[in-house]
């Protein structure tokens, strides 16, 4: 069983982070992705929000570094491990500004980019930025769509119903012959969405008994990811029997990788606990 790392410090959802990631940096990030990179882990995560009103704030957390910019940091330091996207906000972006930018940081990683993308759902954000909240379900499709005949290619095509290019040049742009595409969400409508038009599922705020349901009433296609989290954070060093209890509960709930936030309370606790961790994962196979 693979597993991914829910990034500590990049998000400061309240009740989701410890009081040690408050004065944490890029020092810190860095050693723990050095340290999932060195262990196996298959991917680590960055989210995506441009402002949050002061009123949501309050129940998201305020704070979520740019993933560009801190995938693109990480990158350099690592040499395996994965750089998921979990999620950008498809709406913000157009089509090749995604396939442009996340297409070099694939060429500078050597390969090892996935796009988590979502629809979106904070209205005043959408609004800041000029973007369509009303029908933006169907936008996200067909900037999926357009985004997917895109990745990788010098001179990519498309024509759809919200987005249309051709005689353009993207350079740099992907090395990955087929970029994933992790689709978030929470609606049986993000899972038709993601085996459509993606590579992999990213659900959030779900039991594993609506998870369970959903997966068995859908034919999923052959190598499609289905990347469920672990629950609560991981204590692998003080409880590793539930720990590992926990990872086989949403395993047999249909994940193919599993991602995992730890409980820590220091930058080198986080890298211990992930010794730990990735020993379990073994054991589990």
């Amino acid at each position: 069983m693979q597993l991914g790392i829910v990034s500590p410090v990049v998000t400061a959802n309240p009740g989701a982070h410890s009081a040690w990631e408050e004065g944490a940096g890029i020092a810190e990030l860095t050693r723990i992705a050095e340290t999932a990179d060195r262990l196996g882990f298959h991917h680590l995560t960055c989210s995506e929000h441009v402002a949050v009103p002061v009123a949501v704030a309050e129940q998201r957390g305020a704070t979520y570094w740019d993933p560009l910019a801190t995938l693109g940091y990480l990158a350099a330091r690592t040499e395996r491990i994965r750089l998921a996207t979990q999620v950008l906000v498809l709406g913000y972006h157009h089509p090749l500004e995604l396939a442009k930018r996340y297409g070099t940081l694939d060429l500078v990683s050597g390969g090892r980019v996935v796009l988590g993308l979502g629809v979106g759902s904070l209205e005043e954000e959408f609004e800041l930025l000029g973007a369509t909240f009303e029908g933006r379900g169907a936008i996200a499709d067909d900037a999926l769509a357009a985004l997917r005949a895109a990745l990788g290619r010098r001179t990519p095509s498309y024509a759809g119903s919200h987005f249309r290019f051709e005689g353009m040049v993207v350079e740099p742009h992907a090395v990955q012959e087929h970029l994933p595409l992790w689709i978030g969400g929470r609606t049986p409508r993000s899972l038709r969405r993601a085996v459509t038009l993606g590579d992999g599922w990213v659900p959030f705020g779900l039991g594993l008994d609506a998870l369970t349901s959903m997966l068995a009433g859908v034919d999923l296609p052959e190598g499609f990811e289905v990347v469920l989290s672990a629950g609560r954070a991981a204590d692998a060093l003080g409880d590793p029997e539930g720990t590992a209890e926990r990872i086989r509960r949403v395993r047999a709930a249909g994940a193919t990788l599993v991602s995992t936030a730890v409980q820590a309370e220091s930058a080198d606790h986080y890298c211990e606990q992930l010794e730990a961790l990735a020993s379990i994962g073994k054991e589990i196979g």
